[in-house]
């Protein structure tokens, strides 16, 4: 799922869910290699009954392997696969069941995000062959005349194209083909195999991988003879396998993945030559260097190492930070967790961009949280049932975060500067300790060096052979009024065969320049960050984004190059300036092409984006509602957009998915054409073709207020279906049968080894004289918990030879095939999927401890508030920025305490007992603490804050902290006249001895925040404070 950082953000704020995977190693004896033996119990302690595959996380990396040379062909990439698919067994040793799951065809609404991935991989591909025949070409001329020249083709292979892992191609029928061979194999060969069922639904089956793999568990929960004891374990790089973990309600649930985050043995290689050792700035394209007298081949870098997310210990967080003390309502976990779920959509998803106040960075998800947590007392119920959202108290969630996006954007923009401040203090520092160290040497290096600079600022729109024609940029919205937030796709990767030409160009040679830059020269963007000498604290504030990339680059199905940060003076204006009056004014005029007082649009925006959420939510829990809806826009709309979506009736019409070829064409760009038919080529390439426009080879990237370009807005013009579809259909007609077949939609296939008690059933009923059908309903006992219904595979045969031809890979044959293949049928169920615990479920001892359970729940208290907000029991609105704020009847009730602000904003208002409620100043520790009487201006200590209230006065408050006790911190809070609201903005905790000062001409609030206290009154007996009050 397109939210990058959430596994990172996991295992941060909830550190028990993740535990290390221990795995058992083949051991060498005498020179053999001895496999590990998954008949035995296995290591991690517990007994794991199905392991599903989402096989896309595996066929990427074993394609295009980060640390190594990748495969040179598809022979070799296949025997990765087996490898690696291998390993994953062998660690996880389930008894029952092994899914396998290969993405095929997607909704449309996952087609537009795919395309704008596919289109960015072309673009990166064809950028990185340009890089390598421009070296290619500089290598020939250093190296003329020199005995040790290398002919360029021996060092330079061209990008491999990755868009080829898409449905439809000859890549994906070939791999079809390996899997069902290579399990086939190993049901004949390992006896670990011997009592499992394996299910491949490969890219013929529509559907992406994992949510194939949920449609399959929840078959299964219909069944009256399912085990609700099943342990499922699910292994893949998308992030959103932990919502759809939480999504299936099934107890006992992992998601295995690969420690994205160990980066101690992370090898280099150079991107240019393909070799270890080097990266491409230092690459001087020899040849490598033989190993040994027969140039064997070196051990490889250590495994990295596998983790466990315990879906199951992150229910037990969730259950403490999800129930809200004396709701109104009973408690249901089950149904909470849903809520939570859906919420954690609105911070990314495959399907619909964030809203733009929200960055799970930024805990937007904590924010959310926290809003719900106070409105459930209002709400009466949960936000989702069973995989549908209740539009009415979505509404007062919004609403609550429609009163919190000015301070959000305002903190953001105060968070940059403060981050930018602190990276040019280091700079300087730097640069002025490498003055006082290294001037000597510095001289002497420059005066040796005449290189051509390389240009730093890039054009502000990404780059091609052209600019886009004017009806593209209508259909895009690219270029509206913000062409200064649009930039270069590349920006920020500079060409290290500029940088090479610079050194040929100045008399050195590559092994020269490879050591010799100058310490003040700006280097090269691409270069890594151990060549530019940073300060440990740079590395350290930088590591989270850098982190976060690379965790995105494991999630993306395609792998993008994450470059260097840029400096703060490459990044392009920011004209939508989100931290200022009537920035939603002009988001809409410069992202969509409005005009910035169309209301309607707006709320347009909003409407097509609920029916998005609608949509994601059914999709996770009771499967695709719609395989032809999508969201319209390149942009999400502000919390503030969405009015009375409460009356909406969001309804979707099932529709069906497109063909293999349909997709491609869909999805790809003119420059992986070779993917498909060539009947279909010319339309993507042809400046006559109907559909031409749907193929731009140059495209502008909106950074969006992004650093780099893998995070911006890729502008491509959406698929029009009618038109792609018409165009096609006047061609299939040309299709051969082979590539018919390729378009074709295949079925599931259940394989199982000849001694698993279901092959002597299945042989007798297909393959006997007294054969009864084609079908047959699998009776759960004899399958070993298996539902559903199978066919005879017409293209197999009982006991036939078995074999694998691959172009570039020496294959083992099988005399004989000792396993069974038949299609395979899941069971249909007719009813809803309640998001329920089955019967008979039993509980493992829990992983939480009375101080994790206490940690969480008070967190949960405090969590998400830090950009203020106040309540608000009248339709009056917010502030107004930004043109059109909305307001509504929001609650921001503190669940289990008095609310701090309630006699503040509506002194008539009284909260209800369970919320502290009863006569204004009961509880308090005094009478007024401050008083002017010639303005009536009164204070008063009320529950735990200080309110200064008075009809239009004048009044400016300093607070001085005399004493901090413990685990209190003092807050200011500027406020708007008495009865109107709380300003949102909510600075620092005070220090001992700090003073806090309002604005001159704004009532004042002081408030207490008590964190782990018995009590209010205790809190406020320990704090000393001099209140000094002027009218």
């Amino acid at each position: 799922m397109g939210v990058p950082a959430l596994f990172r953000w996991l295992s941060s704020k909830y550190p028990k869910i993740v535990s290390a995977v221990v795995e058992e190693q083949p051991q060498e004896i005498d020179g053999q290699e001895i496999p590990v033996d998954i008949t035995k119990p296995n290591p991690n302690g517990e007994e794991m009954d199905n392991l599903y595959l989402d096989m896309n996380g595996i066929v990427h990396p074993c394609t295009h392997p980060e640390g190594k040379p990748p495969p040179a062909n598809e022979g070799e990439m296949m025997l990765e696969i087996f490898k690696y698919t291998d390993r994953v067994v062998n660690m996880v040793r389930p008894r029952k069941v092994l899914m396998i799951a290969v993405d095929g065809v997607a909704p449309r609404a996952k087609m537009n995000q795919q395309r704008s991935r596919r289109f960015r991989s072309a673009q990166d591909a064809k950028a990185e062959d340009e890089k390598k025949v421009e070296f290619a070409k500089l290598l020939k001329k250093q190296k003329r005349g020199k005995k040790d020249v290398t002919v360029a083709e021996e060092v330079i292979t061209k990008t491999w194209d990755t868009n080829v892992i898409t449905p439809g191609t000859p890549f994906m029928d070939i791999l079809a083909l390996a899997l069902r061979y290579w399990v086939a194999y190993k049901l004949s060969t390992d006896p670990g195999w011997e009592k499992l069922k394996v299910i491949i639904s490969d890219a013929t089956v529509p559907g992406e991988g994992e949510h194939k793999i949920m449609e399959f568990i929840r078959s299964q929960r219909a069944c009256p003879e399912y085990d609700p004891n099943t342990r499922h374990v699910i292994y893949g790089l998308d992030a959103d396998l932990i919502m759809l973990g939480l999504g299936t309600h099934e107890p006992h649930f992992r998601v295995l993945r690969e420690d994205v985050f160990f980066q101690e043995s992370k090898a280099r290689t150079c991107k240019l030559c393909g070799q270890a050792g080097h990266v491409e700035e230092a690459c001087t394209g020899k040849a490598k260097e033989k190993r040994g007298e027969f140039d064997e081949k070196q051990k490889g870098n250590p495994l990295k190492p596998f983790i466990w997310l315990h879906v199951s210990v992150l229910r037990e967080y969730l259950a403490v930070e999800m129930q809200v003390p004396q709701q109104p309502f009973p408690f249901d976990l089950e149904r909470a967790l849903d809520d939570w779920v859906f919420m954690c959509f609105f911070v990314g998803n495959d399907f619909l961009p964030h809203l733009p106040s929200l960055e799970i960075r930024e805990n937007g998800i904590d924010t959310l949280i926290a809003i719900w947590r106070d409105n459930i007392p209002q709400m009466g119920g949960y936000l989702t049932k069973d995989g549908r959202v209740d539009l009415a108290k979505a509404q007062l969630i919004l609403q609550g975060l429609a009163k919190q996006e000015d301070a959000i954007f305002r903190r953001r923009r105060q968070t940059e500067e403060r981050r930018n401040a602190n990276a040019k203090r280091r700079q300087e520092e730097d640069r002025q300790r490498r003055n006082n160290n290294n001037d000597h040497a510095r001289k002497k290096r420059r005066g040796s060096r005449g290189a051509e600079p390389v240009p730093d600022i890039p054009p502000l729109v990404v780059p091609g052979k052209g600019e886009l024609s004017r009806a593209e940029r209508e259909l895009t919205h690219a270029m509206v009024v913000n062409r200064g937030a649009v930039y270069k796709a590349n920006m920020a990767n500079k060409s290290a065969a500029a940088a090479l030409k610079a050194q040929l160009l100045s008399g050195g040679t590559a092994e020269d320049g490879a050591g010799a830059t100058n310490s003040q020269d700006p280097a090269p963007s691409g270069m890594p960050s151990s060549k530019l000498g940073k300060r440990k604290s740079d590395v350290f504030e930088n590591s989270n984004t850098e982190a976060e990339a690379e965790e995105e680059d494991e999630e993306e199905e395609d792998t993008v190059e994450v470059p260097a940060k840029p400096k703060e003076d490459e990044m392009p204006p920011d004209t939508v300036r989100l931290w200022e009056d009537g920035y939603a004014d002009r988001y809409y005029e410069q992202k969509f092409g409005v005009n910035p007082k169309d209301i309607a649009f707006r709320h347009k925006v909003a409407r097509a984006y609920v029916e998005g959420l609608s949509w994601v939510l059914l999709y996770y829990f009771q499967g695709c509602p719609s395989w032809t809806w999508y969201y319209p826009y390149h942009y999400a709309p502000f919390a503030a957009d969405f009015v009375d979506i409460g009356k909406m009736d969001v309804q979707f019409t099932k529709g069906t998915p497109f063909k293999p070829f349909e997709q491609l064409m869909g999805v790809l760009p003119a420059a992986s054409n070779h993917a498909i038919p060539e009947v279909f080529r010319d339309l993507m390439s042809d400046e006559n073709s109907e559909i031409i426009d749907f193929y731009p080879e140059d495209f502008p990237v909106d950074l969006n207020g992004k650093k780099f370009a893998w995070q911006g807005v890729a502008l491509l013009p959406f698929i029009d279906e009618k038109r792609l579809l018409a165009a096609m259909d006047k061609r299939y007609h040309l299709l051969s049968e082979e590539e018919q077949a390729r378009n074709a939609m295949g079925k599931d296939v259940l394989l199982l080894s000849e001694k698993h008690p279901l092959y002597e059933s299945l042989t007798a009923n297909f393959y006997s004289k007294k054969q009864v059908s084609s079908k047959l309903k699998l009776n759960m006992r004899i399958s070993e918990g298996l539902g559903g219904k199978v066919e005879k595979n017409e293209s197999y045969l009982p006991h036939s030879s078995l074999s694998l031809e691959v172009d570039g890979a020496d294959i083992p044959a099988l005399d004989e095939d000792r396993s069974i293949s038949v299609y395979y049928e899941m069971p249909r169920s007719m009813h809803t999927h309640k998001s329920m615990l089955l019967r008979g479920v039993k509980f493992k001892e829990p992983t939480l401890d009375k101080a994790d359970l206490e940690i969480t729940r008070n967190k949960a208290r405090h969590s998400g508030r830090s950009f203020g907000g106040a309540p608000l029991h009248s339709n009056r609105g917010g502030r107004g920025r930004g043109g059109g704020r909305g307001g509504g009847q929001i609650s921001y009730a503190s669940n289990d305490r008095p609310n701090p602000f309630a006699a503040h904003v509506a002194p008539g208002y009284i909260p209800p007992p369970h919320m502290g409620g009863g006569p204004p100043g009961e509880g308090t520790l005094g009478e007024a603490a401050a008083a002017a009487d010639t303005a009536e201006a009164t204070a008063a200590i009320t529950s735990n804050h200080l309110h200064i209230d008075g009809p239009n006065t004048t009044v400016q408050l300093t607070a001085t902290l005399l004493a901090t006790p413990t685990r209190t911190a003092l807050t200011t809070r500027a406020a708007e006249a008495a009865g109107t609201g709380v300003a949102e903005e909510e600075e620092d905790p005070m220090t001992v001895g700090e003073e806090a000062t309002t604005a001159p001409g704004d009532p004042g609030v002081v408030g207490v925040e008590v964190t782990g206290m018995a009590g209010i009154k205790q809190a406020l007996n320990s704090l000393s404070l001099r209140i000094a009050v002027r009218i």
